[in-house]
């Protein structure tokens, strides 16, 4: 097992990266990656398949959609749509995914606040992407107090490795 540092540098160095899972009835994470990336300086594309905009921005409906094809993806989705998110970046070549898990990269942890689905782990990587199975950019990419901490806690924890 190795720590997720090198696919989250490798993941934050891609400068298109599309968010999957944006949301104008609640506030979630996702959002608030949406944002984050934003303000960093990426190019960053919403989607959500009922959404036509998302603060201003276009919203597309899924990633074959977006008119210039991202590099990376950022999904904080139901984990049942995973599988098919990690499809269409096998299918655009999209070499980097990442799933969404509130508590790390541990299996089986945040069962009720994860967007990873194993199968769609093992899609990813059967074809050569590169999949971050957990954890959140909100730790990594200009942290607040919350995120800077569970981030630290996740990795006393052995949280942040992957197989």
């Amino acid at each position: 097992m190795s720590q997720i540092d090198p696919l989250v540098q490798d993941f934050l160095a891609q400068k298109r990266i599309a968010v999957v899972g944006v949301s104008d009835q609640r506030e979630t994470g996702c959002n608030l990656a949406y944002r984050k990336f934003k303000a960093a300086g990426y190019t960053v594309s919403a989607v959500n398949p009922r959404l036509s905009a998302f603060e201003g921005d276009p919203c597309y409906p899924d990633l074959k959609s977006i008119p210039e094809k991202p590099a990376a993806v950022f999904v904080l989705t139901n984990p049942k749509v995973a599988g098919q998110i990690v499809q269409q970046c096998v299918d655009l070549n999209i070499r980097r995914v990442w799933l969404h898990c509130m508590l790390g990269t541990k299996p089986g942890l945040g069962a009720g606040q994860t967007s990873v689905e194993p199968e769609a782990v093992r899609l990813g990587r059967a074809h050569g992407l590169s999949v971050i199975p957990g954890s959140c950019p909100n730790q990594f990419l200009q942290p607040d107090f919350g995120h800077a901490m569970m981030r630290r806690l996740w990795r006393a924890l052995g949280f942040l490795s992957v197989n």
